[in-house]
């Protein structure tokens, strides 16, 4: 649909390859069966169990870290102290095995997919259906990492970063998710409102991460969304000033608008990378040839802008430095206002900053070695 003249929709690119397509398992309930007794067997056992699934355990031999997981485990991991067979793979959700030589392994996997079961040989990526990677667990919000078993190393250190960024307490508000949504569904909020709601509901938990979630935070939460009346279910229009144009400068606040938003309304000035911090089905849309620089002005669009947030959609202008640099912003802020629209102005950085010398600045004596260098 051919939105207006001076606005070229860019639909994003492809995919591009992935080495593995990241998927999450339900197993809760379900039969997994390994194959092997080794220690390294017995760290899957433990994943498989933590995630749901009876583990039944085929090894003549099992290490010492088996035989206890299935003491503390009881009935969530059974050794059976013999080895595998073809018939103890059918109806198994999946099968892990940890072999000594290449032909065992090739045997087990010819019978786990006999069995029509996805199968993982531990350390032999090449004989893997899929693969374990490292876990950050703030259940149930769960992230995996893997790099195709090139670098098991570099995953964990990935993973002790992301441990050390993610407050434990994001995993009572996913499960505080989990226990609402049924009743934020149920509460007769249109699509629009649910989504608001889900938007403040993200930030409250960005906000308190550390806080326990309660049933206050949901009925405030409900309350602000349902005191909105019918300005909850209509859109917005949020500018956002992408800054100097490194991706890396843009503004959290500026990034949550991106990522909840529905419409992209960008200069071609602005750098493509900071696209990438959208909504995947976000409609983008480039802002002339050259930005507002030789088009009539924003107010030429601003019907087009105004029909996208009467129809409940949430409307990102983003532009090159600052929102209201040069004059612009003032034009979308009164059209808005006349419209009855809600709109948000998101400050962007002006520049990029500067290296300073202090000894020139007069900051550093000359005498005193090395100059030094700072952001300014």
């Amino acid at each position: 649909m051919t939105v207006h003249p001076k606005l070229t929709e860019i639909r994003p690119g492809r995919m591009t390859p992935l080495a593995r397509l990241p998927i999450f398992l339900a197993l809760s309930g379900k039969r997994a069966v390994l194959g092997g007794g080794s220690a390294a067997a017995a760290w899957k056992a433990e994943l498989l169990s933590a995630a749901g699934a009876r583990v039944d355990v085929y090894a003549e031999v099992t290490s010492e870290e088996l035989r206890a997981l299935a003491a503390e485990a009881t009935g969530a991991v059974v050794l059976h102290e013999r080895a595998w067979t073809p018939d103890d793979l059918p109806g198994a959700a999946v099968a892990v095995g940890d072999f000594a030589t290449d032909n065992e392994a090739a045997l087990f996997v010819a019978a786990a997919r006999a069995a029509g079961v996805p199968v993982n040989i531990i350390d032999q990526p090449h004989f893997c259906d899929f693969a374990f990677g490292a876990i950050v667990n703030r259940s149930p919000l769960v992230i995996g990492i893997s790099t195709d078993g090139a670098a098991p190393a570099f995953a964990q250190a990935i993973r002790a970063k992301l441990e050390a960024l993610l407050p434990r307490g994001f995993a009572g508000w996913a499960a505080a998710a989990q226990r609402w949504r049924s009743a934020v569904k149920a509460s007769g909020l249109s699509f629009a409102a649910r989504r608001q709601f889900w938007r403040r509901f993200a930030a409250r938990a960005l906000a308190r991460a550390e806080a326990e979630p309660r049933k206050a935070d949901f009925d405030c939460l409900l309350g602000e969304v349902a005191a909105l009346g019918a300005a909850s279910g209509s859109g917005s229009l949020t500018l956002v000033g992408a800054g100097p144009g490194d991706p890396e400068l843009l503004t959290l606040r500026g990034v949550r608008a991106l990522q909840s938003a529905d419409v992209i309304l960008y200069e071609d000035r602005v750098s493509r990378d900071v696209l990438d911090f959208a909504r995947r089905e976000a409609r983008k849309l480039l802002l002339g040839a050259s930005g507002f620089a030789s088009t009539p002005g924003i107010a030429a669009v601003d019907p087009a802008i105004l029909a996208l947030a009467r129809a409940g959609k949430h409307v990102v202008l983003l532009t090159a430095g600052d929102p209201f640099g040069s004059g612009r912003g003032s034009t979308e802020v009164a059209a808005c206002a006349a419209a009855g629209i809600t709109i948000e102005v998101v400050p962007g950085i002006a520049e990029a900053g500067r290296v300073v010398d202090l000894r020139q600045a007069g900051g550093l004596d000359a005498a005193a070695g090395d100059p030094a260098v700072c952001a300014g």
